[in-house]
């Protein structure tokens, strides 16, 4: 029996939101340390990061679709069951393949936390003043995750090992299923929308098969029979998937809800915004303490600038989109994030840590002005009806942009700089890599300025509608 309590209901909430943030910049500081003891190389830190973000995009939406269907609440407390399993298994874990196992038991919770979350929210605070202080409240805890992360994961490595990254989350996620059991009401939807199990198993074949292609290139050879017949299975699953969602009555992703308006421009630039990011992420952890030197805790400290000036900016975004639209603030902040990328591929691996560090101020002030923002686009883009869904669209492709940037990026730098982990190669590669980014970003700020729209601007293609209603989140 649950007991109702809207401000215990809406801490629930944000400890399952703080880990999964928590885990996405703090995992990064202990490559260099797990790549030590695990081996894998480049390749394996590349599949320690990507193996979480595959499955948190592959299974975001049927996340959704379950919650609405077997119980939102049931549904968060089996996301924050698997995301402990998942930080137990990658804890103790003997080898690599361990390691990866339990990054994508984690990220298969997050990809059911997340969804149910707002949901939750949504019921517990009816009233639409206090459903916005919750959603400032749930906006800031991401915030604070993401800052927190480099510090929290410097600290952890340097002083315990890198095994209590993944510690750390076992009592925050038992404190959110104890308080979800007690606080939480069970809701379910009785019109939710059917599962796609044959487009839920192609969706993970596709971004397996084509995430593999691009990390294991190298080290297989990217015209062995291994990667050309990876590739040859993504582009048959993209295939199969269009035509499955094309005629299945109820889509995990219906297409004419994603061909046209401002959904799939949405989509497009959250995907260039997350590529150079959680790319760069990764390259600048392995920058400061494979070729630098600096401790984890250092390393922590000295990446630490990016999220604070995202944590501090973020708030005041949404009232700048309100005054001016999204197009300029969208459009300025992934340049933004663009030129910080080639400020630090110009200044290079051994710049001036003030230099570094302003590069990084300059790729969080970026970030800052298009997270919100993003998600806001593509929600305007639909019916009320229809806003979940579309803001699992975005974050489907934030996520899976942070898995491709991850793969070619990690890639380039082995490639160009031949597998070194310091010295002339790695500086090398690191350049070409960050350049590599940069011109997702920018290419993402080209898009933004011209098809972006502002509220005032006019339409130049309908709301996009299905036949039937869709209640996804």
């Amino acid at each position: 029996m649950t007991t109702r309590r809207p401000a215990l209901i809406l801490l629930a909430t944000c400890l399952g939101l703080f880990v999964g943030q928590l885990d996405t910049t703090a995992v990064n500081l202990a490559l260099p340390a797990m790549g030590r003891d695990l081996g894998g190389a480049i390749a394996g830190q590349q599949w320690i990061v990507d193996a979480y973000n595959l499955a948190f995009a592959a299974l975001l939406l049927t996340g959704g679709t379950l919650g609405d269907r077997f119980g939102r609440r049931r549904m968060f407390v089996i996301g924050a069951s698997s995301f402990l399993t998942g930080s137990v298994i990658c804890a103790l874990a003997p080898n690599l393949a361990t390691v990866v196992v339990g990054r994508a038991v984690q990220g298969g919770g997050a990809a059911m936390m997340l969804p149910q979350s707002l949901a939750i929210i949504a019921v517990a605070f009816p009233e639409r003043s206090e459903r916005n202080r919750a959603m400032s409240v749930w906006s800031a805890v991401a915030a604070i995750g993401l800052a927190a992360g480099p510090t929290v994961g410097g600290v952890m490595v340097d002083l315990f090992g890198w095994s209590s990254i993944f510690w750390v989350n076992v009592p925050v996620c038992a404190a959110a299923v104890s308080l979800a059991l007690r606080y939480v009401p069970e809701t379910e939807d009785p019109n939710a929308r059917r599962l796609d199990p044959a487009g839920q198993f192609l969706a993970i074949v596709l971004l397996a098969s084509l995430t593999f292609a691009v990390v294991e290139g190298q080290r297989q050879g990217w015209t062995s029979a291994l990667i050309l017949t990876s590739g040859v299975v993504a582009l048959g699953c993209l295939a199969a998937f269009l035509a499955v969602e094309q005629r299945s009555a109820q889509p995990m992703l219906p297409l004419g809800l994603v061909r046209r308006g401002q959904l799939p421009v949405a989509a497009v630039v959250a995907a260039c915004m997350t590529f150079g990011m959680y790319g760069m992420f990764m390259l600048a952890s392995l920058n400061l303490q494979q070729d630098r030197g600096a401790a984890p805790i250092v390393a922590g400290l000295q990446m630490l600038p990016l999220p604070v000036v995202f944590a501090l900016v973020s708030p005041y975004t949404g009232r700048l989109v309100t005054r001016i639209g999204p197009r300029l603030p969208m459009t300025a902040g992934l340049s933004l994030m663009g030129f910080g990328l080639v400020a630090y591929a110009a200044l290079g691996a051994h710049a001036n840590l003030l230099l570094l560090e302003l590069a990084f101020m300059v790729i969080g002030l970026g970030l800052a002005l298009n997270t919100g923002p993003v998600v806001a686009v593509a929600v305007s883009a639909v019916d009320a009806d229809r806003a979940g869904l579309a803001s699992g669209v975005a974050n489907l492709a934030r996520m899976f942009g942070a898995a491709l940037g991850v793969a070619v990026m990690g890639t380039v730098l082995a490639v160009v700089g031949d597998g070194a982990h310091s010295g002339p190669g790695f500086v090398t590669g690191l350049r070409a890599a960050l350049l590599v980014g940069a011109a997702v970003e920018l290419a993402g700020a080209a898009v933004c300025l011209r098809k972006i729209r502002n509220p005032g601007d006019r339409p130049v293609a309908p709301r996009a509608r299905e036949p039937e209603p869709a209640t996804q989140r």
